[in-house]
């Protein structure tokens, strides 16, 4: 009789922590886009409640393949700080590598495509609130040019462009591959293009084009031919500033374009120099002014504004490498997903987003800031915690950490 009590105390324990790792979660995803305080905050009491959970129910921590090189990833880094010009502030620079513990943190915690919807109805939600302050701003605040642009209740406009990127294509698949709750995001996804248009910022423009792309040519790739028009008349109905930006786009007289330019060069010179293990993170911005392409405009640069080369220059070659194997990895498993009618609109989801980085990421760091890592980890982990099979979590995918 006492052993019946104990197991029935510990299954309504481990219910009541289930449950409450969610709220969490939840509480987390909707922070992401208000505070990056409280986000840490609740990410903090998230993976403690995970793991209290893993204690009760005597598992272990298991992830999707894709962390393996997530994995390397840090290790490698790891490395590269030993190597760096300054370790100790490299160091202390790579404890965003904890990020990563979202990805088995979001794939044990949600337990089924339900609870999957619902974290992204919140990240929708939240995101169409944020828009709505970002529109307030530019219309109202006068946060309506370079100089002060709308950042919605975040610190930086960089980083509410690449949120509210991801949440554009996030809401696009939950539209075009959603079997019910469609009307909710068609009624934000206005609020949402408008919100990103103010911010200038092109590199989050080119990534939701792209994301957008990849959404339409999975439903039906003659869709694609959609875009095009879209385009032209974003030019045509657009304010002149913001037409102004978008020309500038091609403009290879404009002063960033030759600046971003001239970060290539720079960029290049340090891997040159550092092939291997890079110059270190968080050691671009004091080695630049050493490095620095006569080109260029600005005098010093905190990274180069393309992913792919700061990983480089940073971290060294084989890291650059690790990482394109990750997004290799990741991509095909989404892409299996997407095939399955139950985990569409949230592997196309998945799928945009890696897309929108990507693309987006060849003009800014956005893989290295903490608010946009975080949400892109939760999106590309969702569709596989929402498998519906327990054999193919126990025998798929999942791997032990």
């Amino acid at each position: 009789m006492t052993d019946t009590k104990f197991s029935i105390t510990s299954t309504q324990a481990g219910t009541t922590l289930n449950r409450l790792s969610l709220v969490l979660l939840l509480g987390f995803v909707a922070s992401l886009q208000v505070s990056i305080a409280l986000a840490g905050i609740l990410l903090t009491a998230t993976l403690l409640c995970w793991f209290i959970t893993l204690v009760q129910e005597r598992k272990l921590p298991t992830a999707p393949a894709f962390f393996i090189p997530l994995v390397a990833y840090a290790g490698i880094t790891l490395l590269s700080c030993v190597f760096s010009t300054d370790p100790l502030a490299s160091l202390s620079d790579s404890r965003e590598l904890l990020l990563f513990l979202i990805v088995p943190a979001v794939y044990q915690i949600v337990r089924s495509k339900r609870e999957a919807i619902t974290v992204i109805d919140v990240i929708v939600s939240v995101g169409a609130v944020s828009a709505t302050f970002g529109i307030i701003q530019y219309a109202v605040l006068h946060y309506d040019n370079l100089g002060q642009r709308p950042q919605g209740a975040l610190t930086h406009y960089m980083t509410y462009s690449g949120i509210i990127m991801l949440v554009i294509c996030t809401a696009v698949a939950r539209l075009m591959f959603g079997k019910k709750g469609r009307t909710w995001p068609a009624l934000v996804l206005p609020a949402l293009a408008v919100a990103l248009a103010v911010t200038f910022t092109r590199s989050a423009w080119i990534g939701a084009i792209v994301g957008i792309s990849v959404l339409l040519a999975l439903k039906n790739l003659r869709l694609v031919a959609i875009l095009p028009v879209g385009i032209i008349l974003l030019f045509t109905l657009a304010p002149n500033d913001i037409n102004q930006r978008m020309r500038s786009i091609f403009d290879l007289t404009d002063p960033t374009n030759r600046d971003r330019l001239a970060m290539v060069y720079t960029g290049t010179a340090m891997i040159t120099d550092y092939p291997l293990t890079g110059v270190g993170p968080d050691m671009v911005e004091r080695l630049y002014p050493t490095y620095r392409d006569p080109r260029g405009v600005n005098m010093i640069n905190q990274h180069l504004h393309n992913v792919p080369l700061q990983i480089a220059a940073e971290r060294g070659l084989p890291a650059l490498a690790i990482w394109i194997w990750f997004l290799i990895l990741l991509t095909s498993e989404l892409v299996k997903r997407v095939r399955q009618s139950d985990l569409q609109s949230l592997a196309s989801a998945g799928l945009a987003a890696i897309a929108a980085m990507f693309f987006a990421g060849l003009f800014e760091y956005n893989f290295g800031d903490s608010e946009f890592l975080m949400l892109f980890l939760v999106l590309v982990t969702l569709p596989f915690a929402a498998q519906s099979s327990s054999n193919e979590r126990e025998h798929g995918p999942a791997q032990p950490l």
